[in-house]
């Protein structure tokens, strides 16, 4: 999705950018000499479980993140910043860096910020934002990386810009299902670029990691219950992992790939019985759309889980019991 200031009045377009920043990211406090008519674009590509990409271009400006925006809202994201034109300054924590373009900044949404951008023209900049939660790399190393000269002209660091410009690029060309394969791409690399720079390999990053990818591909799993496809070989291809790690990753979790789908399709059946507002759906309709094909098999698996057949389960929990006038059930 791409917007643009100069679809709004120029009086609208500084305050529009405010909203912007801090719906896409987090709020801050934008100080420019352009208040009057703030020329700016994004470029917004959303990953998925909160995983997001952005290409921005803006005039000067200086950005701040407040202990008093902190504490009115935060993601919790750790951010990569690849600049791509105009010249930066950026402050966090003790650490001070002038990023150039073709140069990556990380910084903490958690922790107050100043920047500066500096331009005759216009700037901009390709944000990468990860939840903390997809970052297994101890808090303690990334912390001291923020504000700091972080290496990207070889290696992990070069490969990441490339691919952060190649997704702004290739935006508009992709289609709804590949955004979950190219979500596991950017947090594998970046876990590689960074953790290759705080020398956190050991035992607790592999941990963090492998916990990481399982709550990716569990999300993967909730978004895709109603695809009667969706088999342990399906997840694991569109992960781009062997069957094998797969299970491996379960096994350590307590259950199977298996179980864990027909898990999340009973639950999900069991809270659509359970809402008045789909009453009139079937309970064959609810089970299709939750990936049940055999309604037989269905109603024992639920009775199984559940202690009662779905449709008693409807009549006991989805219709509320109707009240007299004084309050009481009739």
């Amino acid at each position: 999705m791409t917007l643009c200031s100069r679809d709004l009045p120029a009086a609208e377009r500084y305050s529009w950018f405010c909203e912007l920043v801090a719906r896409d990211m987090a709020p801050h406090q934008i100080v420019t000499e352009h208040v009057a008519d703030f020329s700016a674009s994004a470029t917004l590509l959303s990953l998925g479980d909160g995983i997001g990409v952005s290409s921005v271009e803006f005039p000067a400006m200086q950005s701040i993140r407040s202990r008093r925006l902190i504490q009115r809202s935060d993601p919790e994201l750790w951010v990569l910043a690849l600049v791509v034109k105009g010249a930066m300054q950026r402050e966090q924590g003790r650490n001070q860096v002038n990023p150039r373009p073709g140069d990556l900044v990380l910084y903490d949404t958690s922790q107050p910020y100043w920047a500066s951008i500096a331009t005759d023209d216009v700037a901009q900049s390709i944000v990468l934002h990860l939840p903390r939660r997809m970052v297994p790399v101890p808090e303690q190393a990334l912390r001291r990386m923020v504000a700091t000269a972080l290496p990207c002209r070889t290696g992990f660091g070069a490969l990441l810009s490339q691919l952060l410009g190649g997704l702004v690029e290739q935006g508009p060309r992709l289609e709804a299902g590949q955004t979950n394969r190219l979500a596991s791409a950017v947090v594998d690399l970046t876990t590689a670029f960074l953790a290759s720079l705080s020398d956190a390999d050991g035992p607790q990053t592999i941990a963090a990691r492998r916990a990481a990818q399982l709550h990716q591909i569990k999300s993967f799993i909730r978004s895709r219950l109603g695809e009667p496809e969706l088999t342990p070989t399906a997840v694991a291809a569109a992960h781009h992992i062997s069957l094998r790690a797969l299970h491996y990753l379960f096994r350590e979790d307590g259950r199977t790939v298996g179980e864990f789908i027909r898990e999340q399709r009973l639950e999900r059946c069991r809270a659509d019985l359970a809402d008045p507002r789909l009453a009139g759906r079937s309970v064959a309709a609810i089970a299709i759309r939750a990936g049940f094909s055999d309604a037989t098999a269905f109603s024992r698996t639920f009775k199984a889980r559940y202690g009662m057949p779905p449709g008693e389960y409807r009549r006991s929990h989805g219709e509320p019991q109707s009240r007299n006038l004084a309050g009481r059930p009739g």
